[in-house]
């Protein structure tokens, strides 16, 4: 009977930066069409293991709740992925038991809840932006033909979610690689019209350590992009361009 079914959750929680983990299971009635928020949420109206023992709500990160934020990323079944759109019947259809971890190139703020800061800074560092020179009226800015548009609006998909920086190798406690997503963003912008006129200082900015150099073409990136963004593509662009600029960069100085 559906009344009777269970879902199982094993979280793995720690209760601060730099403390301990351990795991908790927690159990509570199935519901139509359930995912992974909606059934933390029910653990945080009744905060009770599997074994009935009073415990501290699950925290856990979320906004928008149909993929588009990226904030609820995490480890769910050895997987990473945006938790608003893991149902529950797909993950345990048998009523297995689901469990539910935080992203390990993050440093965790509480429980599934990660800092994604280094993410950020990193787009800063490559300009993820169009400049522009102040705020006066600049008028009509350059036409985007539509090939330009077919090839950069996958590339703008981007929610800065960080399962592709999970899933890299080459993100590491010893490497200062900028990951999949930086170089994506340099490759958007110096293919629009207006971004194109600081293509060079974003290249610059990933032509050094932990750079488009740093990429093992593992190709794990794609694999775990939810939204299917051709991270691969652009390393392989940007990495040309970086080349180009490289062996033909003191002609434009």
């Amino acid at each position: 009977m559906a009344q009777d079914k269970k879902v199982r959750l094993k979280v793995q929680r720690q209760d601060g930066p730099g403390l301990s983990s351990y795991w908790q299971e927690f159990e509570l009635p199935w519901q139509p069409h359930m995912n992974v928020i909606s059934a933390l949420m029910e653990i945080q109206k009744r905060p009770l293991t599997a074994d009935g023992k009073k415990t501290t709500p699950v925290v856990w990160e979320s906004v928008c709740l149909e993929e588009v934020c990226g904030s609820c990323t995490m480890v769910i079944n050895g997987r990473v992925r945006q938790s608003c759109s893991a149902m529950i019947d797909q993950l345990a259809p048998g009523g297995e038991t689901i469990t539910l971890q935080p992203m390990t190139k993050f440093p965790v703020v509480r429980d599934l809840m990660v800092d994604r800061a280094r993410m950020f800074a990193d787009l800063k560092r490559v300009k993820a932006w169009i400049q522009l020179d102040g705020s006066h009226e600049l008028g009509a800015g350059p036409r985007q033909s539509q090939d330009n548009q077919e090839t950069t609006y996958p590339l703008s998909r981007c929610m800065t979610c960080g399962c592709c920086l999970e899933a890299c190798p080459q993100v590491n406690p010893s490497s200062d690689f900028v990951g999949p997503a930086a170089i994506n963003q340099v490759r958007l912008f110096n293919l629009h019209p207006s971004g194109q006129m600081h293509a060079g200082e974003r290249l610059d900015a990933v032509m050094g350590e932990g750079g488009v150099e740093g990429c093992g073409k593992a190709q794990n990136c794609v694999e775990v992009c939810p939204k299917e963004i051709p991270l691969v593509d652009s390393i392989s662009s940007v990495g040309r361009d970086t080349t180009k600029r490289m062996l033909l960069g003191w002609l434009l100085k």
